[in-house]
Parts: structure tokens; C-alpha cells; sequence
């Protein structure tokens, strides 16, 4: 008769039971990082990105103004 445990058996140990729990957590987690890296690289990153090229146009186009108004001021004076 053997006193070890059958590996069909339930766990008894909390230890175990724990650790258990703790990998199947652990799995969720890293699965659950994967979809979200992907919602950032898919949806959010795209969405950045034409925000700051709209935002980057439109101070370019207030900087050729501000430089036209700066031309026509000092042709102004001369």
C-alpha cells in the first residue's frame, strides 16, 4: 500500500490547490495582455496617429500664416 497520492486524485494540499489557481491565472493574464496589445496596435495606435497628422497639418498651416504676417510686416516697413 502506497501513500502517495494518485495522480487522478483531487489535490488536497492547499499549496497546490493554490499554485493551480495561480497558473490558470496567470495563463488568463497573459492571454488577456495579448488582446490587448492587439486592441492598442489595431484600433488605438491607427487612430493616434491620424489625430496627430490632422493636429501636425493644422500647425503647419497656422505657422505659413503667421510666416505670411511676418513677410508682409516687414515688407510693410522697408
Amino acid at each position: 500500500m502506497s501513500t502517495q497520492k494518485k495522480s487522478t486524485q483531487r489535490p488536497r494540499d492547499p499549496f497546490e490547490r493554490a499554485g493551480r489557481k495561480l497558473d490558470e491565472a496567470a495563463r488568463r493574464l497573459e492571454r488577456e495582455t495579448e488582446q490587448f496589445i492587439t486592441y492598442l496596435n489595431d484600433e488605438v495606435a491607427p487612430s493616434v496617429r491620424e489625430h496627430s497628422s490632422r493636429g501636425l497639418r493644422k500647425a503647419a498651416e497656422e505657422l505659413a500664416r503667421f510666416a505670411d504676417y511676418l513677410d508682409s510686416t516687414r515688407k510693410g516697413r522697408h
